[in-house]
Order: structure tokens, then C-alpha cells, then sequence
């Protein structure tokens, strides 16, 4: 399996962490987890949100790799940028944990750009 591959796994499992912060030292309502969510309040509701930001990058993001990779987009370029992509995910995780609205929309362009990157790049084959 190819490095943006394995990043691909890493994007699907971030959302995952990033609820797990939501909900620590908390206990889980199974019969209304939804309803549990819309009352978190301060690092924890920041928490979910990035879980929700990191669920909506994700179909772009797989998309684009598995296109590139289809694609025979350069090897060390499609890695690069995939792993590009996972490093500036945590860091807008970060920064919505740490409530820097302006950097994290920053970051959150910055990851955008490099998926739009990863789609063009079987242009460059």
C-alpha cells in the first residue's frame, strides 16, 4: 500500500480520535448520542466540530488520492502532498481545540488547496 494510501486510512480514523476528546471523561448516552452532542459546551463542543470538519475533508480528500493514484499521478509528489494534507488536518484540529478561529479557517485553506493539488497532480505524468 502506497503512503497517500495509508494516509487515506488516517484521515477516516481522525474524525474518530477527535470525537473520543469530545466525549472523555464523559459518560455516552447511546439512546441519544445526537442529542448528548448539541449540549457539549466550550473545548468539548469544539471538540465535535472538528470531528465534523474532519468527516466533511475526507470524501474530497479520498477521492483525490484514489484519482491520483488511478491516474499514475508522480509518486513522491501524490505522497508528499498526501502526507502534507494529514499534518495540516491535526494542525486545524489544533487550532479549533485551542479556539483560533482565524488560523484554523487559514489551515483549513491550506488543506483544501493541497487536496485540489493532489487531484490535478496526473496532469504533471
Amino acid at each position: 500500500m502506497t503512503i497517500a494510501l495509508w494516509c487515506v486510512l488516517i484521515a477516516a480514523i481522525l474524525p474518530l480520535v477527535l470525537v473520543g476528546i469530545s466525549r472523555a471523561g464523559q459518560r455516552y448516552d447511546n439512546r441519544d448520542p445526537r442529542g448528548a452532542s448539541q449540549a457539549l459546551e466550550g473545548s468539548r463542543k469544539r471538540a465535535h466540530s472538528a470531528h465534523l470538519n474532519a468527516f466533511e475533508a475526507f470524501p474530497f480528500f479520498a477521492a483525490a488520492v484514489i484519482v491520483a493514484e488511478m491516474k499514475g499521478a508522480p509518486r513522491g509528489a501524490l505522497d508528499g502532498l498526501a502526507v502534507a494534507f494529514i499534518i495540516v488536518r491535526i494542525v486545524h484540529a489544533g487550532a479549533y481545540l485551542g479556539d483560533q478561529a482565524p488560523l484554523r479557517s487559514a489551515i483549513w485553506t491550506v488543506g483544501f488547496l493541497l487536496t485540489i493539488g493532489i487531484f490535478i497532480l496526473p496532469l504533471w505524468r
